[in-house]
């Protein structure tokens, strides 16, 4: 029997999912089991929800009032599925998840009260906790849930928090070929190559440069672990000239911006993990 068309973090749409995960089988428009054997824990508690997703994505070309810029699928434990009659809501929603994201290197992401950005084993930790909000097909935004501050990565590769949603706070989530998920930003890369730039942990969990980050190596795989599917406001876009931040790693802050660049911790000179 094939392997289930279940995804980790959820697909974004139905048509492109076999080229997401062309190990998965036809589609992820399906609930079938087993999933493969060497899935990472905790796949098989997810399964497939929104299948309406390619009329949502539709009706957003059309301008409808839905407006879903969210992912087309989403992952949630088999508990939190609830069949509801369509009500149009008062203002645009979009449907995201509050997850935590467990990193091939052995760590959860947290951001911590202070800005800081790192991994940590402590699995009970409330700074893991992560909004993950759809802001574009294929685009989240990351939010920790205690702090309310958004991750973000500068033109210099430097990760830092911001307290308001500008572009450096976008970022691409794709499905890589092992089940765990890369999160690069949206507007910077190497200018030649054209690389992405990618969230990432060393080794000793500790936050990295995303230009010297590498997409097929672990410090860039992520494992969402999905705890509930969440509904959220569409944020509010700040261009980035209203704030002012140094790219030298040192912590900044402004009136409007808690930036904390590279996660607050000085550079590791082991960044090729």
């Amino acid at each position: 029997m094939p392997p289930a068309s279940v995804c980790v973090s959820g697909c974004v749409d139905l048509r492109a999912c076999t080229r997401l995960l062309p190990t998965f089988g036809q589609s992820c428009g399906t609930l079938e089991f087993p999933i493969l054997d060497d899935a990472p824990p905790g796949t098989q508690e997810y399964i497939m929800l929104r299948q309406d997703s390619i009329q949502s994505a539709e009706l957003k070309k059309k301008e409808s009032p839905f407006r879903a810029k969210c992912h087309e699928i989403f992952c949630c434990p088999l508990k939190q599925v609830h069949h509801k009659e369509n009500t149009e809501p008062e203002e645009p929603q979009l449907k995201g998840i509050v997850t935590k994201l467990y990193s091939r290197q052995g760590y959860h992401l947290q951001l911590q009260a202070d800005g800081t950005i790192d991994g940590t084993k402590d699995e009970d930790s409330t700074y893991t906790l992560f909004n993950l909000i759809p802001v574009g097909l294929r685009v989240v935004a990351i939010q920790g849930v205690q702090t309310k501050l958004y991750l973000a990565m500068n033109s210099e590769g430097y990760l830092y928090t911001s307290e308001h949603f500008t572009p450096e706070c976008k970022f691409k989530e794709s499905v890589f070929e092992n089940y765990y998920v890369t999160y690069s930003s949206m507007i910077y890369r190497q200018q030649q190559s054209g690389r992405g730039w990618y969230l990432g942990l060393n080794k000793e969990g500790e936050i990295m440069k995303g230009n010297h980050v590498k997409k097929n190596k672990p410090a860039a795989h992520f494992l969402p672990k999905p705890l509930k599917v969440a509904m959220y406001k569409e944020p509010s876009l700040h261009d980035l000239t209203e704030f002012s931040r140094s790219g030298s790693g040192t912590p900044t802050k402004s009136r409007s911006v808690s930036g904390v660049l590279n996660g607050g911790k000085s550079m590791s000179h082991n960044e090729s993990t």
